[in-house]
């Protein structure tokens, strides 16, 4: 019995830890590199892009994906973002017969069917003009920016799509970071001396974000004044939007960085009220107001409701709001999450369920924002990402990323690249190459994924999809705004664990109304709302 166990274990000695992901941009036909123009002077958008997405613009199954490039601030030249199409899993340029390489300094993109016509449409926040791209649904694009009414020239961050007044069609939160100027004559120094990349504070300029709603004929208001959102100012660089307070109606959750939190109470009547404050998710457990980069929403306990994951600087760890029905709790540090992910600076992330055992894991695209610590390449940014396993008490760290590199990481985008059950991470790079983590977890085909449309065929971006494994009731919300800067896959993705089926399968649309769908095995299966 002995000799038995004996050899086992050598055998998974010589195997090594198990591999869940592996970058696979080469053999995929990804090559994107986020430009930052670093010149040596240190202007701010430089460290803070850049994003992606994951999108079917082609509605033929599989996802592409949209990059927004950077560029050269000051400077004449330009970069262009891209489009690649996913042909069988090889990724193909294009960006130029689709018209999409919008060439403003890129930071962040939403995607979703602003129209109503099934085909997903592009919206891109810019240092400068943001634009609107409206998918003509023949592989073209046109730029409406002008029409649509939605060219704020801003420093755009992170912006969603959601249906807050529930009228059908989906309106528009976009984030400002600062009021900016391209060089502001203002010299920041690190710890160690050196002239460096500056802290938001430093510039004391907070910018107003902007809620557009959607009129329903291709143009959009602006609410942000009368909605009450224009009254407060902030460093906002992420957001989701859920329903977080449980009164049916959206909600909207903004990361600040250096400062509070901010979670905008839907009041059903185009007004929005800051309540974080009241309901505890404004600021960490010791009362401080954190460096809020990357934000993400899950019902990580399964007791109905929506919880919160903020990702923060050096030093300061995520910040894990547990959802208690009237108010929020932090408990990051009883869950793991504190010790495990404080010596490094984080932004893009995702809470999702990489294993398919039935718990969600975490994964943090990191990279300095100052040049301090140990230089672990010749990047004096790059930090390693990390991944956390979830298990039933709590997260730890895992090394499970075959040939991990390290670089400085900004937006982690989610999605099941090739339809096989397992997600997949592209991760954008500032100043090196993107990464295509593909999911190669021996479990990667154990889960179900709904693919949940309302009546017109688009998303139903916010309509709540619940159903039971086993004993556990399981709720997750159709959303693609999450993490940092980026657009995920809108599909819900489910592990199945040790079951084989999920049963009592319902959506909650987002106008109040349900509809029952049944039992459904692993796969991909589609539920559409009845007319």
């Amino acid at each position: 019995m002995s000799c038995a166990i004996v050899i086992y274990a050598s055998l998974l000695i010589a195997q090594g830890p198990q591999v869940w992901l592996e970058d696979k941009a080469i053999e995929s036909g990804v090559s994107l590199t986020w430009i930052s123009g670093d010149t040596g002077v240190f202007n701010m958008p430089e460290i803070i892009g850049g994003g992606a997405a994951m999108l079917d613009f082609d509605n033929d199954g599989d996802l592409d994906i949209y990059f927004v490039q950077g560029g050269h601030l000051g400077f004449a030249k330009t970069e262009h973002n891209v489009l690649l199409r996913n042909d069988n899993g090889k990724f193909i340029d294009v960006t130029e017969q689709s018209s999409t390489g919008d060439t403003g300094y890129g930071m962040g993109v939403a995607v979703a069917d602003y129209n109503n016509d099934s085909f997903v449409d592009i919206f891109i926040t810019n240092v400068g003009k943001n634009v609107l791209f409206k998918n003509n649904g023949d592989g073209t694009f046109t730029d409406v920016t002008d029409e649509a009414g939605v060219g704020d020239a801003g420093w755009g961050a992170s912006a969603a799509f959601s249906d807050f007044d529930a009228d059908g069609d989906l309106d528009l939160y976009a984030i400002n970071y600062l009021v900016w100027a391209h060089g502001l004559d203002l010299d920041c120094f690190n710890a160690k001396g050196a002239l460096d990349y500056c802290s938001p504070t430093n510039y004391m300029a907070p910018a107003k974000d902007l809620l557009y709603r959607n009129n329903g004929d291709g143009t959009f208001t602006n609410m942000s004044e009368s909605a009450g959102i224009g009254t407060r100012t902030g460093t906002g660089l992420g957001v989701v939007c859920n329903d977080f307070t449980g009164n049916g109606k959206i909600d909207i959750y903004v990361a600040n960085d250096g400062m509070a939190d901010q979670l905008w109470q839907n009041n059903g009547n185009w007004s929005f009220t800051d309540v974080a404050a009241m309901r505890g998710c404004a600021l960490d457990d010791e009362g401080r107001a954190k460096a809020g980069m990357g934000v993400t929403t899950n019902d990580f306990d399964n007791d109905g409701d929506f919880d919160i994951l903020v990702c923060n600087l050096f030093g300061e760890s995520d910040s894990l709001y547990s959802n208690e029905g009237e108010y929020f709790v932090d408990i990051t540090a009883r869950k793991g999450i504190r010790t495990a992910t404080r010596h490094a600076t984080r932004f893009g992330l995702g809470w999702v369920d990489f294993n398919n055992d039935g718990h969600l894991d975490l994964y943090e695209a990191n990279g300095r924002v100052q040049q301090i610590g140990t230089v672990q390449t010749s990047d004096p940014f790059a930090e390693k990402n990390y991944l956390l396993e979830g298990t039933p008490k709590k997260w730890k760290r895992i090394e499970a990323i075959a040939n991990q590199q390290t670089h400085t990481s900004r937006a982690a985008v989610f999605g099941d690249i090739n339809n096989d059950g397992g997600i997949d991470v592209l991760v954008i790079n500032r100043d090196a190459p993107a990464y295509v983590l593909m999911n190669v977890h021996p479990s990667k085909n154990n889960s179900v994924q709904f693919k949940v449309l309302d009546t017109n065929s688009r998303d139903a971006i916010g309509a709540i999809v619940s159903g039971t494994i086993g004993t556990t009731r399981i709720t997750r919300s159709v959303q693609s705004a999450w993490s940092y800067m980026a657009s995920n896959d809108p599909r819900i993705h489910i592990g199945l664990g040790d079951a084989t089926e999920i049963t009592d399968v319902s959506v909650t649309w987002v106008d109040g109304t349900q509809t029952k769908f049944g039992t459904f095995k692993r796969g991909i299966h589609t539920l559409v709302k009845e007319q």
